[in-house]
């Protein structure tokens, strides 16, 4: 990416002083290419000039980035032609990590990892890739799936509650896997310069604007837009050519070829779902011509039934991004629906009783937990939010009861692991709340709360030493350093400077020198 004057041009611009002169400055020096170049530059003077007598501060901060965003836009040249697999990598890698730091991203472990195994599974199907694939769920109630180049797949919560087993989201994934592997993306940019650079600026942009304005609302909004649009259009014969790999990946992997089928005309039901973000749809066309080329399919190439859940795991896989939703509501109407349907559903108990547990209906939700444990007395996922529940209500012996035994059937939950540990804290079993502290932390040495509660575990048992480093690192996580200095120095009058953790404490401390 090569800027067409020198970045101190730029720099030299007295922003607040004379914005609308600044935005006409910049454009001006805009190489015309083409025609195009030379008909939008004065599409965007005459915008500037109609809007520069202003006193909006808002309008004329707008105008400033939008200067910069042009200049961003039409300054950059993007070689597609000469796109490589590097070339690649790095523009998904990019835009990954811009859409990680925005927050987008489902934080939950055991989705996240159920989405990259069965993905894991349909790239075993096919010929190597020169990509490492990462396969990531993003918090939105859009109906919508795409692949970003480098080997990013990426799948929206809202297309996964519309679903109905693994066949059809495993045919989303291998369908996705394949344009990649195909470098159809690479292609489209081969033909369509304009907008791929369009889509780098856009990105660009939202990351040079800061603060929590209605600008970096909008910009990072239209920031999550591009990714969608990332893919550009697809051709017909891209989705076709798509189709027909990510089935073949999709009946070797042991699936029913016909989820493929069946999910794409669930998604046509809502293909006017979303109105804020970019439809499936929008980049996928020709949904008539692909639901009668997949029909053909299977009517004569992959006419033999496979499965339309391997893992065992979807349904709970869904009860748990559903639980993780905002709107009780909407949850309780989910989970109530199954119960119609099926009035032993466990997947039914098993929601309701979590819901009515936080709407605070205690009766309804011991009721379902109970009914579900006698049709499932092992399942380790429902003792454990009963067990939460039991805690949550201060009846610590029922919760210890509930947690153990799920502990016993998974020793790795996070979640039994921290509330168990809390439980025998909060009952005076203080070496065995350590234990399992230590456990949590070891596994999540990111999260802030688990110091707090070692600092305080290790005060009950005397362990003033101990007790101050967490502390220290508590307060230095939160961003207090005074606190964590303090805590910090406390804990070397318990602790020996020469051993491991002294050494430990202090380079804490000259950390913050």
């Amino acid at each position: 990416m090569n800027m067409c004057f020198h970045m101190g041009s730029l720099c030299m611009i007295e922003a607040p002083h004379n914005i609308a002169g600044n935005v006409l400055y910049i454009i001006e020096k805009i190489p015309s290419q083409t025609n195009l170049d030379k008909t939008l530059k004065k599409g965007y003077i005459a915008t500037v000039i109609m809007r520069a007598n202003t006193n909006n501060k808002k309008i004329k901060k707008i105008l400033f980035v939008f200067g910069i965003f042009m200049c961003l836009t039409f300054c950059s040249t993007f070689s597609a032609s000469a796109l490589t697999v590097e070339d690649e990598k790095k523009l998904g890698k990019e835009f990954y990590e811009k859409l990680e730091r925005k927050g987008v991203f489902l934080n939950d472990r055991i989705i996240n990892d159920y989405f990259n195994a069965i993905g894991q599974s349909m790239l075993s199907q096919g010929k190597p890739s020169p990509f490492s694939f990462t396969f990531t769920v993003i918090k939105n109630p859009g109906i919508n799936a795409f692949a970003t180049p480098g080997g990013y797949v990426y799948v929206y919560s809202g297309l996964i509650r519309i679903s109905e087993n693994e066949a059809q989201l495993a045919g989303v994934l291998a369908h996705e896997i394949a344009h990649v592997k195909c470098r159809h993306i690479a292609k489209i940019l081969e033909r369509s310069k304009k907008v791929g650079i369009a889509t780098m600026a856009a990105i660009l942009a939202g990351a040079f604007i800061g603060g929590g304005d209605e600008t970096t609302a909008a910009v990072t909004t239209f920031s999550i837009a591009a990714a969608a649009s990332m893919n550009l259009k697809y051709t017909r014969e891209h989705e076709e050519e798509a189709d027909r790999m990510g089935m073949s990946y999709l009946v070797k992997a042991g699936y029913d070829g016909k989820g493929m089928l069946d999910f794409l005309k669930i998604m046509r039901q809502y293909e006017y779902y979303s109105n804020s973000i970019p439809s499936y749809f929008l980049t996928h066309p020709g949904t008539g011509e692909r639901i009668a080329y997949l029909d053909g399919l299977l009517q004569t190439t992959y006419k033999k039934r496979g499965k339309e859940d391997i893992t065992e795991k979807y349904e709970r896989i869904k009860t748990s991004l559903i639980l993780g939703e905002t709107n009780p509501e909407s949850k309780l109407k989910y989970f109530e629906n199954r119960l119609k349907d099926k009035p032993d559903d466990i997947e039914g108990l098993y929601g309701c009783a979590v819901v009515y547990g936080d709407m605070g209906r205690t009766e309804d939700s011991f009721r379902n937990f109970k009914k579900a444990l006698l049709l499932a007395p092992d399942d380790a996922d429902i003792l454990r939010d009963m067990g939460i529940q039991y805690f949550n209500l201060g009846s610590t012996g029922d919760a210890i009861d509930a947690l153990q035994r799920a502990y016993c059937i998974d020793e790795d939950d996070e979640g039994t692991i921290f509330f168990l540990g809390r439980a025998y804290d909060a009952a005076g079993n203080y070496r065995s709340a350590l234990e399992l502290y230590e456990k949590f932390r070891k596994g999540n040495p990111d999260n802030t709360d688990i110091y707090y509660n070692l600092a305080m575990i290790e005060g009950k048992i005397n362990n003033q030493g101990e007790s101050h480093y967490n502390f220290g690192i508590y307060f230095k996580k939160r961003g207090k350093p005074k606190s964590a200095l303090f805590h910090f120095k406390e804990a070397l009058k318990y602790i020996a400077p020469e051993s491991t953790r002294g050494s430990e404490i202090q380079k804490e401390i000259d950390s913050m020198k």
